[in-house]
């Protein structure tokens, strides 16, 4: 879908070639505008323009495995250290005359907008989390044992593991009808998807969209997700225990940067097992010790920044004016 006055680049990096998207002032400061999974550049449509229109110049690419932007087939390239190098080459090229630059990220988006911060401190002047708090590494157990523990094996980074089997029902189900049930998912419990059931509920049965979502909109989704299919995405899930593997040696890091998380008090990551108490009890302060301000949402769920565009491209925007 167009955009006005929005320039689309394939930039080269860290031998894949990255689709990013781009609108603002040429001298504004760059802001970084990480997605999230089933999404795209496009989910920051709101904010893009939001920003540039206050100067900013927003860059919102395409990650690894989404959109336009190469899908590497193995889960072993979509490690937090490949992810970040491909934002840290972008930077060079997009935002070259800059030391640092503001970081926005979304579900998948914040867990690398996290990681970039804990690696390359040095390229991030301000970052404003959405929906994911950090995960410190917990050396004693991996991810996804955790995870099977704590939720069974129909949880759904649980189902997502076996290479071609969640691909095998999505395509069963149908691109715009998986897109659908993940863009208005709503539930604040965790989500299921037991084998062979889908979302647990007819496919026939009809989903309104909500509000935030027009047809139009989502039918852009539908065409980039028609053609990639959903495995680049769900391949940052498979490497969650590689991932593990590979970051030893920042088990307890800080990440020193100033930071602001945002979360909609309906948004299922908000809802997880501990993750209330970590937010609200200084467990990730503890961590990320120049955090200033966790701001819940109330009656939003997890797609924050789609549902409240105004509101949270207002708060990126007065977090990052004290920069």
């Amino acid at each position: 879908m167009e955009m006005e006055g929005v320039e689309h680049r394939t930039v080269a990096v860290n031998g894949i070639a990255m689709h990013v998207a781009i609108k603002g002032p040429p001298g504004g400061p760059a802001v970084l505008l990480l997605h999230g999974f089933p999404e795209l550049w496009y989910s920051w449509r709101h904010q893009i323009a939001g920003l540039a229109a206050l100067g900013y110049r927003a860059v919102a690419p395409d990650l690894r495995g989404y959109g336009d932007t190469d899908a590497p087939s193995s889960a072993s390239a979509y490690t937090y250290l490949s992810v970040v190098g491909d934002l840290v080459a972008l930077l060079d090229v997009v935002a070259k005359g800059e030391e640092k630059v503001f970081v926005v990220g979304h579900d998948w988006g914040a867990v690398v907008a996290w990681h970039l911060c804990l690696f390359r401190p040095d390229r991030v002047k301000a970052l404003v989390n959405l929906s994911v708090p950090f995960t410190p590494r917990n050396p004693a157990r991996k991810p996804l044992e955790s995870l099977r523990a704590g939720y069974g094996d129909d949880y759904y980074i649980c189902r997502f593991q076996e290479p071609g089997e969640m691909e095998a029902e999505f395509a069963q189900i149908g691109t715009r009808r998986v897109l659908e049930e993940f863009l208005t998912y709503r539930n604040p419990g965790p989500l299921f998807l037991p084998k062979g059931k889908g979302f647990g509920h007819p496919t026939d049965e009809p989903i309104i969209l909500p509000s935030w979502l027009t047809e139009e909109e989502l039918d852009y989704y539908v065409s980039k997700y028609e053609k990639t299919g959903f495995t680049g995405g769900f391949n940052y899930y498979r490497a969650l225990d590689l991932n593990w593997e590979l970051t030893v040696p920042w088990t307890g890091a800080q990440i020193r940067v100033p930071a602001k998380f945002m979360v909609g008090d309906l948004d299922l990551t908000y809802n997880s097992l501990g993750t209330k108490d970590f937010l609200n009890k200084g467990g990730l302060k503890k961590y990320v010790p120049f955090l200033e301000d966790v701001v819940v949402m109330e009656g939003v769920a997890h797609f924050i920044h789609e549902e409240r565009p105004q509101e949270v491209t207002q708060h990126i925007h007065d977090f990052f004016q004290m920069f």
